[in-house]
């Protein structure tokens, strides 16, 4: 059975797997149709994502058949179309028995700590499989991208009456754009990107975008967006560590601070004037919960959310290796790319 492997950063190579076993009582046997290119694949393909290990079959972004079910599986069916929650926990750890199963103590994430979806089929825990047979196999892909964004406006506790900066323009910037949009608040995006900034405004319909370049005149170019208040909520979706340590600068007093984005770098922070003289709220923001995926999957499917305009890239099983490097280039327009495998 054909798989990709990223043997070390930068290098694919197509590898022969056995095909798995039946699943177990508690298990299903899935075909992989499409997986989603996201930003931790890129940062692992470069040898830049801090989870990642090497040789690695990544995908975590899929939309599967199933082939097969164990006798106690009853929530889905053979031929069902499905999306994957990549993570996969433990059960008992104390954050899984409190229900927070996104941030389990010894979390693996497939395509990341253990063998991901760039192969024909895999077996995986039934318990991680959603039913989504209204949606397309690559609409199921997004399922995860979107999944980050949805649990990163949940932890910030966006209403209708909040001012959003969403900072990053990319895949998880805009997963979060998606559910700010829903929750009705008032969205504005930040980036160092003007082509990202124009996606923005022609294709996601916000009008209110902040080119950023690192000065001061960036918080006078937000206070102008927000009658002098600054926002509300503010979310970092970019990973660098200089971004996510001004993102506290941006915002109002008594304002919430998510990061969504990973850095190993040390976050620097101005106690008494940027947290204690606001009160601020921060917040990390880890993978997403269960829930997540069924209410994304239900909004997909009523047309809330339009995934028409996220997928802008595809490649063929075979011409993963030839095209990757090239989607490590903002500039060349990529927003997602999708990998057609069966």
């Amino acid at each position: 059975m054909k798989a990709l492997q990223l043997t070390e950063p930068k290098l694919w190579n197509q590898i022969d797997i056995s095909e798995p076993p039946s699943p177990k009582d508690d298990e299903a046997l899935v075909r992989i149709h499409r997986v989603g290119v996201c930003g931790t694949d890129i940062a692992g393909y470069l040898g830049k994502f801090p989870y990642f290990s090497y040789p690695r079959i990544p995908g975590h972004e899929l939309g599967v058949e199933i082939l097969e079910v164990g006798k106690n599986v009853q929530h889905i069916k053979v031929g069902d179309r499905c999306s994957v929650e990549p993570y996969i926990n433990c059960g008992v750890c104390y954050a899984c028995v409190r229900g927070y199963t996104n941030c389990c103590e010894s979390n693996k994430t497939l395509g990341v700590m253990c063998d991901g979806g760039l192969t024909e089929m895999m077996i995986l825990p039934a318990r991680k499989l959603h039913q989504a047979n209204e949606l397309t196999y690559e609409q199921s892909a997004l399922v995860e991208t979107l999944a980050i964004g949805c649990h990163a406006v949940n932890r910030a506790k966006v209403t209708s009456a909040d001012s959003v900066l969403v900072i990053g323009a990319g895949p998880i910037g805009l997963s979060a754009l998606e559910f700010v949009k829903v929750a009705g608040a008032k969205a504005i995006v930040a980036d160092l990107s003007e082509n990202r900034l124009d996606f923005v405004r022609t294709k996601m319909g916000i009008s209110s975008t902040v080119l950023m370049d690192g000065s001061e005149a960036d918080i006078a170019k937000l206070e102008a967006l927000t009658d002098g208040r600054r926002a509300d909520v503010v979310i970092d979706a970019t990973g660098n560590h200089h971004s996510m340590s001004r993102a506290v600068d941006f915002a109002a007093f008594a304002g919430r601070v998510a990061f969504v984005g990973i850095t190993q770098q040390n976050l620097t922070i101005p106690h008494s004037v940027a947290l204690h003289r606001r009160e601020l709220t921060i917040l990390a923001s880890r993978n997403a919960l269960p829930e997540d995926f069924r209410r994304i999957i239900g909004l997909i499917g009523a047309g809330t959310i339009n995934t028409d305009k996220w997928i802008t890239h595809h490649a063929g099983f075979a011409d993963v290796s030839s095209q990757f490097p090239s989607w490590t280039d903002p500039s060349t327009g990529v927003l997602k790319a999708i990998i057609h495998v069966n």
